[in-house]
């Protein structure tokens, strides 16, 4: 049984964590810290828990998390870099589903989330955990640096497009959309209801923190330079994100394309391709760790259109750590992960 900490848990990442690791048969939460909450009951903040997470807020101290075998970073940019390193040392595997060990290169990392990156030496090591591209690397690494919401759909939906060449790599656009709680649980005028309910938006446009990780990682695929439009949205829903994607093809027979798909997750338990025709939608995703993808291939026009689905807090956040989990300490990568979306 694995012991489990979290740090940061009134967000809804972290929540979500122990709302998944409650139903997990392998991993109980031995720690859960909030310096705003010390002392305050899981259950009086969340009684969705009651009963399930019957512990109490700690301050998220080394003496507290040191007998974990794997921590959690469910915070801000910046606090898992300040404390992973001791936690290493002590035999602790950390994944952070912030920013610190995402980026590898360190101008963007600073550019983006800002002063100097506090544990370069980590950066080094760490691994991006994002399964269906780096399963082996994660198998042993100490430190996750868990995807972002928007760079997992928009990955999942080009990689396997990218790896087959079957695309023009300085062609890609992504038009994403999310619900709300993907801008986190926190006081701030453009996330309140009345400013988000019966309204749709787009943001970012100047530029967006996932896309140097989108780059990156798409990069690493192709194996040169991709170039990428990314335009995020905000939905008056609060779970989801639908991200449609565009590129040029290299190659127009549709065919071909659907067979990239088939081949890149053919043994993925959490990436749904869909038959021909088919398109997903949020909530065929609310709640479940999976990703659905439906893909459109225009060959008149020598392009592709790629529809990539899934819940931001779930494979866009706390179920893909888990996952990780799973494959770090070599148990069945969908153990705990088994729920389908929720419908209607």
């Amino acid at each position: 049984m694995l012991n489990v900490g979290i740090v940061g848990g009134t967000g809804y990442t972290g929540v979500e964590l122990m709302r998944l690791l409650s139903m997990h048969p392998e991993a109980r939460i031995g720690a859960i810290t909030s310096r705003a909450e010390e002392g305050v009951s899981v259950g009086d903040i969340f009684p969705s828990l009651r009963g399930h997470v019957d512990l109490t807020f700690e301050k998220p101290t080394l003496t507290t998390l040191i007998g974990c075998d794997v921590v959690f970073f469910a915070t801000p940019h910046g606090v898992a870099m300040e404390q992973a390193r001791e936690l290493v040392a002590a035999g602790v595997r950390v994944i952070d589903l912030a920013a610190d060990f995402r980026l590898k290169d360190l101008s963007q990392w600073e550019k983006w989330y800002g002063p100097e990156h506090g544990a370069q030496d980590l950066l080094e090591e760490a691994v991006y955990g994002l399964p269906e591209i780096n399963r082996e690397k994660i198998k042993t690494a100490r430190i996750v640096g868990n995807p972002g919401c928007y760079a997992t759909a928009i990955e999942l939906g080009f990689a396997p497009l990218l790896a087959s060449g079957l695309i023009d790599p300085a062609s890609l656009i992504a038009d994403a959309k999310s619900g709300a709680s993907g801008a986190g649980r926190k006081k701030e005028l453009s996330i309140i209801y009345s400013e988000v309910g019966d309204n749709f938006k787009a943001y970012g446009l100047d530029g967006h923190r996932h896309h140097p990780e989108i780059v990156e990682v798409l990069s690493g695929v192709t194996g040169g330079d991709v170039k990428l439009k990314f335009t995020p949205h905000l939905l008056p829903i609060n779970r989801g994100i639908l991200a449609t994607l565009y590129a040029n093809l290299t190659e127009g027979d549709s065919s071909l394309v659907r067979e990239s798909f088939e081949n890149f997750f053919k043994e993925e338990p959490f990436v749904d391709m869909l038959p021909g025709g088919q398109f997903p939608d949020t909530r065929s995703v609310r709640g479940s760790n999976f990703c659905k993808i439906g893909v459109q291939v225009s060959e008149d026009q020598g392009s592709v259109v790629v529809i990539s689905v899934l819940d931001n807090l779930v494979k866009g956040a706390s179920g893909q750590a888990i996952q990780n989990m799973n494959i770090m300490f070599g148990l069945d990568e969908k153990m705990g992960l088994n729920g389908l979306g929720l419908v209607p």
